[in-house]
């Protein structure tokens, strides 16, 4: 596994969540009205779910687990690893069908449901990144702390 990959990847998911967080309005409504706010949120979150993937298989690809066959199933993998726990991993993969849909047929987008992953959960995304954190420290690290 390389670290600063590895860490880079981190950097930029929590870079997406801010994103979202910072720009998805308070209400649902007001982002079903703008059109620039969709934009934002919506590749953001497609962003931070496609790093949570890309990070994943990384980390798969450095160990003895089997590639997975699909997206969402990285996110079982890692569960098996001990890196995440099956409800993290669960919920990803849910986020990966709002992925799907957002690159796919972008028109077709529910804005309040959206919304309500924006205002909701951006914490799965926080919760895999310290996952992940703890999960690639250095032994000597994971004694000390």
């Amino acid at each position: 596994m390389d670290r600063e990959v590895v860490e880079q990847k981190l950097e930029a998911l929590r870079r997406s969540v801010r994103r979202v967080q910072e720009k998805c309005p308070p209400e649902p409504a007001a982002l079903v009205q703008d059109a620039d706010a969709q934009d934002i949120v919506a590749l953001n979150l497609t962003r931070a779910v496609q790093l949570c993937v890309d990070i994943g298989a990384h980390l798969v690809a450095g160990s003895d687990t089997p590639a997975p066959d699909t997206m969402g199933g990285t996110f079982d993998a890692l569960a098996e690893l001990g890196c995440i726990d099956h409800e993290l991993a669960g919920r990803l993969k849910k986020a990966v069908g709002f992925r799907n849909i957002a690159v796919h047929n972008y028109q077709a987008i529910d804005w309040q449901i959206v919304h309500a992953i924006a205002t909701t959960r951006l914490g799965d995304f926080r919760a895999f990144a310290q996952a992940v954190v703890d999960f690639t420290r250095p032994p000597q690290e994971n004694a000390e702390k």
